[in-house]
């Protein structure tokens, strides 16, 4: 029988039991899978020398390996055939052969020959593909299945280690089906099974690789190939959009749908976990319109249904992302996209202001209304909870009349109808708030969350006027305004009826001005011809002028 060396640093010539067959196998590798056997095929490299030296036969000087069966039955001289056996790839053999075990009395008679071999490669008709798992990730939920669309770097060598290609070499995946005849048939299924992120070793034989006829220059006929495979995407073309949802707030009292405009921070990163983009980097959301193609398709599905302050990964397919062109630069053709998605907010452009009353006093009485004075109390904060601005910031609390636009529209809207002591919590869209562009440390297109408690409330008078009847007013209106009934009321006068008709609930001024302003400027107005007195016929002209107009009148 024939045996191996266990090292590679010697020298060694082994006498063969089969009569007088030298065997010198001056290099073997370190590392031997697998020996020659009888049935096996071989390729290899010889050169073929007399004992002289001179050289009668060479592999290398054809330009090609020679290719054959050993054993049962094999065109090899018996010296080779028996010579080869037990080889390694890559080990090297000088195998001396006397000439009953050569040609015998063939070219030169009785002649012994000496070849030296390199084996590089063996592989035998019942080979199917070996695979092995180099790496392997924890989490595997999916493998490659036929019919799977994959992308995968590669490094492809013979099996004496000569490397024919890589994907490495043009920084591009090898993107292809499984299953569909695309691939050699080794390739198919040694592929099958395989994680994303996973790196395996395939071994194919030639009858499963390019068999006889190699590829072009980098690859000989009958060549067993070996592939260093890393997998970094997987899918399938009935794949659909995947959600993975992992925070749900509670309660969740709406969920968002076609029309709806979000906001939302993401980070968007491929199947191996590279993260291509975040919105978290440029501190601002990204904000859309959902399931009107403002966005890729498979984000505009994924979105419908969410709560806000939810959190869900996306994965995408790639005909639901950027399909086969990907986006250059940024991300490969037919890439598998993930998102992890934070949703802070979304509204309907038809949505109106929401309020929800959390404290009413028993005493509710007097509520509150457009050009009423108001003293109040307000937080301002984002859904997620995140304080913006509040009333507490300042020395006092926020006073205003209602109802002239003096204030966020959505908050106008929310303190109307409020007693005072009453405490509210108001839900105001953008469109109610600070629009599309935010404010000051407000974000645009925000959603916004108002805690509002009404402090003080004065009764009003509408735009445009200073002072209104509670009650009809006197008529004739003159006589009752000249007490002394001399025909003329000065300013002194016309304040104290002024003040008289506030005090005994007949009348209210305008609140949050100086009554004495107020009452000047009443005088003012009806004095006409700015005489220090007003007349009656100055009164009914003026009240004439003034009927249908919203200028400031008695």
């Amino acid at each position: 029988m024939f045996f191996r060396t266990v090292t590679s640093s010697m020298h060694l010539v082994i006498s063969s039991p089969l009569e007088d067959l030298l065997i010198d196998r001056y290099l073997v590798p370190s590392l031997c899978p697998r020996e020659v056997q009888i049935g096996d095929y071989v390729r290899y490299h010889y050169n073929g020398t007399f004992t002289d030296g001179n050289r009668f036969d060479s592999s290398h000087d054809k330009g090609k390996p020679f290719t054959g069966q050993i054993g049962l039955g094999s065109p090899l001289i018996p010296g080779l055939d028996r010579g080869i056996q037990g080889m390694c790839v890559n080990e090297r053999r000088k195998l001396t052969i006397p000439p009953h075990l050569a040609y015998g009395s063939v070219i030169p008679p009785d002649t012994t020959l000496v070849f030296d071999i390199l084996l590089l490669d063996i592989w035998n008709m019942e080979d199917k593909v070996q695979t092995r798992t180099l790496s392997k990730p924890k989490n595997c939920k999916r493998s490659v299945a036929s019919t799977d669309f994959i992308r995968y770097h590669y490094n492809g060598t013979l099996l004496n280690g000569t490397l024919f290609d890589s994907s490495h070499f043009r920084n591009q995946t090898y993107d292809t089906y499984v299953g569909y005849g695309y691939l050699i048939k080794g390739m198919d299924q040694g592929l099958l099974g395989m994680c994303v992120g996973e790196r395996r070793s395939i071994i194919i034989p030639p009858f499963l690789a390019y068999e006889d006829k190699g590829y072009g220059t980098q690859v000989p006929p009958y060549a067993s190939l070996m592939f260093d495979v890393l997998l970094v995407d997987l899918f399938n073309a009935k794949d659909d959009v995947t959600v993975e949802i992992q925070t749900l707030p509670e309660p969740c009292t709406r969920k968002a749908v076609v029309g709806d405009y979000i906001r939302y921070h993401y980070n968007g990163s491929f199947q191996d976990g590279t993260i291509f983009d975040t919105s978290y980097q440029r501190n601002s959301t990204y904000n859309t319109y959902i399931g009107m193609g403002y966005v890729i398709a498979g984000i505009d599905k994924a979105l419908q249904g969410v709560c806000i302050g939810e959190k869900r990964r996306v994965t995408l397919p790639p005909h639901l992302a950027y399909g086969e062109s990907g986006i250059e630069g940024l991300i490969p053709g037919s890439a598998v996209l993930i998102f992890d998605i934070h949703v802070i907010d979304f509204h309907n452009p038809n949505d109106t202001v929401q309020i929800k009353t959390t404290h009413k006093p028993a005493d509710c009485n007097i509520t509150s209304s457009s050009y009423d004075l108001i003293l109040y109390r307000y937080n301002c904060s984002l859904l997620d909870g995140t304080l913006l601005y509040s009333s507490d910031h300042y020395s006092t609390s926020s006073r205003v009349t209602l109802g002239v636009g003096k204030i966020v529209l959505g908050v106008d809207e929310g303190l109307q109808g409020m007693c005072v002591g009453e405490r509210r919590e108001v839900i105001i869209p953008p469109h109610f708030a600070h629009g599309e562009y935010g404010a000051d440390g407000v974000p645009g297109s925000a959603v916004l969350m108002f805690e509002l408690e009404l402090l003080e409330l004065q009764r009003g008078v509408p735009e445009g006027y200073l002072f209104v009847w509670l009650e009809d007013s006197p008529n004739p209106l003159f006589p009752a305004l000249d007490l002394n009934q001399d025909k003329e009321v000065p300013l002194e006068e016309f304040s104290t009826f002024i003040k008289t008709q506030v005090i005994e609930g007949r009348g209210r001024m305008r609140p949050g001005m100086d009554p004495e302003i107020i009452i000047k400027d009443m005088f003012t107005l009806q004095d006409r011809n700015n005489d220090g007195k007003i007349t009656a016929d100055e009164l009914k002209l003026k009240t004439e002028e003034q009927e249908s107009s919203k200028h400031d009148e008695l």
